[in-house]
């Protein structure tokens, strides 16, 4: 009985269902665009994300006896406008497209996809960001290490990386892919290793092995090994590059002739910033609404190109002196030649963007009016050598241009001047290219003139001065005769449709003359359509030398920028050598500076760091008063400089930093259930436990996320432990509200205070914003209270018990002092006396207080550089006042 009433319900599918479930079953993972004669459908659950993200009806369709399934769809040539809202919404998106002509075939047309989209391979440019690249990553993570993959399929950019997890970690903040790819298998560790706000996607293990992906890359190059790319011993980065041309061809992406090799990220070439600096820094991005950055602020480039290299350049910048230096000189030569930046500005603002110009020719998704652009610019890019050819410090950076003459002479001769943006919505060859293309286009041309005679011959044989002539879909050429009219129509016309005031007639004359005319059009499409593609097919082979010469536009637009900055803002050129040393002086915050008002100026303030005399400054000051602006500036003055930019100061002198370490902010994870405080441990240890010699480190408020004690002996841990790091001297500044810090400095040479300083004039408290030297013993937190609105009575109460706790402070500071006189403690003697201890007065307490020290040392666990640290320690505490 159950098998019964199974079969009963079981209902037949339509051929056409049948047809679309068959394929989505191939495609399960994607939403399904399903071509059905001038629409493309959705069915299911796919109409109804389609309906909720597009924004278009959903509603039923029959399939078979007494079943219907949700239907959404849009007009065909509508794809371009739908397509991009779906991949930016983060779907997967599977184009199915109708493989034979539905006039030629009874029955059901053949379908197949014959695209897949997805957010890491998007090349529509309504997706896709001009000034920002669009990465597909993949992740091949090994024991101890990770290999990484991006390639950006807009530009053709392939790159690949292999090392630690927290390396891996860094480059995938800094590259920002729209989309990741791991192995299924290893989705938890993928997860706790690198989380992020990323669409993800997950691989077959299969597709890892390491004789597969190799085999993939080489066939993809067309080489016998990997040598020549400097990957052939980096097995994971192999790995993860595999996978991603793996991925490229399951995703039915194969004209693929712009992507040319692979190149290596190297770690030891770029300055380390981690996810918290980057993001503390707001160097690309900001979590405050209408907040600038310090992209927006620096980013004047006139070509998508340059917008892009920017990014990279400021969130990758260089080690090597030499190569800044190089960054340097020319920026300077464009900084003392105004009407030469002035022209080259005015010259790369007719750019297009060049990369994915010639990345959509290889794929034969360009357009005939793109063609037309890259030409112009092709014309331009000449302009502009001949500009810097007279510039001392500029007219080498072309000397490696690779000519492309040719390439304007094939696009220009071929493409039709007024060519369109669309193949098919007007003339795309250009006449004199196709002696047969010209024969139908005349034929076409003339037919129209002859159209427009038969008119005027049928007027005057009936006497119908309102007669016209038209075309529609439906029926194709046709007579229209309004009713006041019938009469006189002849009687060998066929009429074909009668409207409310008017008859439509055909005639044996009209439609020979539509097949003739129809042929003609059809002839036209297909041949354009074949010399179009020839054209693209020459192309190809120019694409290295375009994409050659567009990276050296690139870099020149980005220096163009850093000497307009340098110019508009008065930015001076830092000296960058190898020396452990920064100065800066009267530096200024690039970003904060921009945005104040009309004829404010900033503030502008000096620091000086040195592993020798002066690597800690512990900065305090009230609140407001610009502590953190100025931990920030010192990290831009000095990221911008190894960039190669010019800098906002007096003057700077920037030794090479090779990491870059912030603590600035608090905040929770709640989503992983960690406290403001357990956050700020995590990225402080984060900073201790990656130290390098070079490091510069910004700390802001450690320590209080608890209690005050925890956290004032937290602090002073921490600088303790940066001051007496054995190995390395990290340049830090560390700005406190814990006011005991000052006293480091009685201790601890290479530490030194400075204050932000303020004045009170009549109960007011006046921010001046100068570091000063000399610690500051007021936070001025109730008067920030009372600036930011708080209730009268509630600033009063505050008052009154900041100072019941002052007064009760002092008393005890007081008493301290006289019981301090008359004591004859054994503890007052081994904080005031300086003797050297003695293994013989076992009833020391600074003797009983070692042996403590030293029995709670594991040794079993104690890495070498704590076994210095203790030791270091222990030897403090005999100098101990």
């Amino acid at each position: 009985m159950p098998q019964a009433k199974e079969k009963k319900n079981k209902v037949a599918e339509t051929p056409l269902m049948k047809q679309y479930n068959e394929i989505k079953a191939k495609y399960p993972d994607t939403l399904l665009l399903f071509r059905v004669g001038d629409f493309y459908e959705t069915f299911d659950t796919d109409a109804e994300k389609a309906a909720k993200l597009l924004g278009i009806v959903l509603t039923k369709r029959a399939n078979g006896k007494a079943s219907h399934v949700a239907l959404a769809g849009f007009p065909h040539h509508s794809l371009e406008t739908y397509l991009p809202k779906l991949v930016k919404a983060g779907m997967r998106v599977a184009v199915c497209d109708q493989l034979e002509d539905p006039k030629l075939v009874k029955g059901i047309v053949k379908r197949g996809v014959t695209e897949l989209v997805t957010p890491g391979l998007a090349m529509n440019d309504q997706v896709l960001n001009q000034k920002q690249n669009n990465y597909l990553a993949a992740v091949s993570i090994g024991k101890r290490t990770s290999g990484i993959a991006f390639l950006d399929v807009s530009t053709g950019e392939f790159q690949v990386a292999e090392g630690s997890t927290a390396y891996i970690n860094r480059l995938i903040q800094n590259f920002q892919p729209n989309e990741v790819l791991f192995a299924k298998s290893q989705y938890k560790q993928f997860v706790a290793d690198y989380p992020g706000r990323f669409y993800t996607y997950g691989i077959d293990e299969w597709a890892y092995q390491p004789d597969y992906t190799a085999e993939q890359l080489q066939g993809f190059f067309g080489t016998r090994n990997l040598k020549g790319f400097g990957i052939e011993n980096k097995i994971l980065a192999k790995q993860a590059a595999g996978v991603v041309l793996h991925y490229l061809d399951a995703t039915h992406n194969h004209d693929l002739t712009h992507i040319r090799g692979i190149a290596r990220i190297e770690e030891g070439e770029f300055l380390w910033m981690d996810y918290f600096t980057i993001k503390s820094l707001e160097l690309v991005f900001s979590e405050h609404q209408d907040a600038s950055t310090l992209l927006t602020t620096l980013d004047q480039t006139s070509t998508p190109m340059g917008g892009r290299m920017m990014r990279k350049w400021l969130l990758m910048p260089l080690l090597n002196v030499d190569e800044i230096q190089v960054r340097q000189e020319k920026t300077k030569a464009l900084v003392n030649d105004a009407d030469l930046a002035e022209e080259l500005d005015e010259l790369l603002s007719g750019f297009c963007d060049v990369e994915r110009i010639i990345s959509k020719v290889a794929v034969g998704k360009v357009s005939p009016r793109q063609l037309l652009q890259l030409a112009k610019t092709i014309l331009l890019e000449g302009e502009v050598i001949k500009a810097l050819s007279e510039n001392k410090g500029l007219k080498h950076h072309f000397s490696t241009y690779k000519p492309t003459a040719k390439v304007v002479e094939k696009i220009t001769s071929t493409i039709h001047p007024d060519a369109p943006a669309v193949i098919g919505k007007g003339q795309l060859i250009a006449g004199g290219v196709d002696g047969t293309l010209d024969e139908y286009r005349s034929i076409s041309t003339k037919g129209k003139d002859h159209l427009l005679a038969i008119q005027q011959r049928e007027i005057e044989a009936t006497g119908i001065p309102s007669l016209k002539i038209a075309f529609n879909n439906v029926f194709g050429y046709y007579i229209e005769i309004r009713n006041t009219h019938k009469d006189k129509v002849p009687s060998d016309w066929i009429r074909k449709q009668t409207l409310v005031n008017a008859e439509r007639y055909i005639t044996e004359e009209l439609k020979k003359f539509e097949q003739k005319i129809l042929e003609a059009e059809g002839k036209i499409a297909e041949l354009e359509s074949k010399i179009f593609k020839a054209l693209l097919a020459e192309l190809e082979t120019d694409i290295p030398a375009l994409q050659f010469n567009a990276h050296l536009v690139a870099q020149l637009d980005v220096l163009l920028s850093f000497a307009k900055q340098a110019y508009q803002n008065g930015y001076v050129c830092p000296k960058v050598n190898d020396s452990l040393e920064i100065n800066i002086q009267e530096g200024r915050h690039p970003v904060i500076e921009k945005q104040l008002p009309a004829g404010e100026q900033y503030i502008s303030n000096s620091v000086l760091l040195s592993a020798d005399a002066q690597q800690i400054i512990m900065i305090t000051g009230p609140n407001m008063s610009g502590k953190s602006a100025l931990l920030r500036q010192t990290a831009l003055i000095t990221l911008m400089a190894q960039m190669g930019s010019f800098v906002p100061a007096q003057s700077a002198t920037i030794g090479i930093v090779d990491k870059i370490f912030t603590r600035v902010g608090a905040s929770d994870n709640i989503s992983t259930g960690e406290s403001t405080f357990m956050v700020e441990m995590n990225e402080t240890a984060n900073i201790l436990n990656n130290l390098s010699a070079r490091s510069l480190i910004l700390l802001d408020e450690i320590g209080r996320g608890t209690s005050t004690y925890d956290g004032v002996s937290i602090a002073w841990a921490i600088a303790e432990y940066l001051h007496e790091y054995p190995l390395f001297k990290a340049k830090t500044l560390f700005a406190t509200h814990y006011h005991e810090l000052n006293e480091m400095t009685e201790t601890f040479p290479r530490i030194k205070n400075f204050n932000i300083s303020v004045k009170e004039q009549k109960g007011k408290v006046i921010f001046m914003r100068k570091l000063v030297p000399g610690g500051s013993e007021h936070s001025f937190g109730i008067y920030v209270a009372k600036l930011a609105g708080m209730p009268k009575p509630l600033v009063q109460k505050a008052e009154k018990i900041l100072k019941g706790l002052e007064e009760r402070h002092q008393g005890k500071q007081e008493e301290g002092r006289e019981k301090g006189k008359s004591s004859t403690s054994k503890q007052h003697k081994k904080s005031t006396d300086k003797m050297q201890l003695s293994f013989f007065q076992l009833d020391d307490p600074l003797l009983e207080e070692m042996r403590a020290e030293i029995e709670s040392i594991n040794i079993d666990q104690l890495t070498p550089v704590e076994a210095l640290m203790k030791l270091n320690e222990i030897k403090r505490m005999l100098s101990r006042k």
